[in-house]
């Protein structure tokens, strides 16, 4: 194998290690149940929200924003879609009920944007599958505040029975929303 190749699979290696590290150790859990069955989870073995099964829950600090509620940083994002990393052909302000097409022609419906939160699903002709829920938390704590974004399925997919692509995606999911609490971390003093 010529060296330049052997450097470059190195070096591939080398970036793609810490974001599987990070997918592999993420607080995430694989649905037993069956298709079409939802999961039921044991809050005492795995981390739940609202009695399902949660395929990851990640926690990103926003930073000090002593005048900012965790409500005026939701409505930011949600009067502010374009902020949303993946927003792709999805309008200017979403509200509960919209449906629309993320980056890729990924189709999900606002399932909840009220009060700190924001609620999307994917539906059917989404790349991740259909029933795939994702909600976005936002949290404030002696001036700090902090996006908790939590991921559970109606029922599993092949990529979630899948040890490797369940990985990737949580490592994928890691870094998009990453990126979106960088975005809100600068965003959240316009709130």
């Amino acid at each position: 194998m010529p060296p330049e190749r052997r450097r470059a699979r190195r070096a591939l290696a080398l970036a793609v290690a810490p974001c599987l590290a990070l997918a592999l150790a993420a607080p995430a859990a694989r649905a037993d149940a069956g298709a079409g069955r939802a999961a039921v989870c044991d809050p005492d073995r795995e981390r739940c929200l609202d009695g399902r099964r949660l395929l990851y829950w990640y926690d990103y600090g926003l930073g000090v924003h002593p005048f900012t509620t965790p409500e005026a940083v939701r409505r930011m994002l949600t009067d502010h879609f374009w902020l949303f990393p993946v927003s792709g052909s999805c309008p200017g302000r979403v509200r509960t009920g919209d449906s629309c097409d993320l980056l890729g022609g990924n189709p999900v419906r606002v399932e909840s944007a009220a009060g700190d939160h924001l609620q999307i699903a994917t539906l059917p002709g989404h790349d991740l599958g259909n029933g795939l829920h994702i909600r976005f938390t936002f949290t404030r704590s002696l001036g700090f505040h902090h996006l908790d974004v939590a991921a559970w399925q109606d029922r599993e997919t092949d990529c979630t029975r899948s040890a490797l692509c369940g990985a990737a995606s949580r490592a994928g999911a890691w870094a998009l929303w990453r990126v979106l609490a960088g975005t809100l971390t600068v965003s959240a003093w316009a709130a």
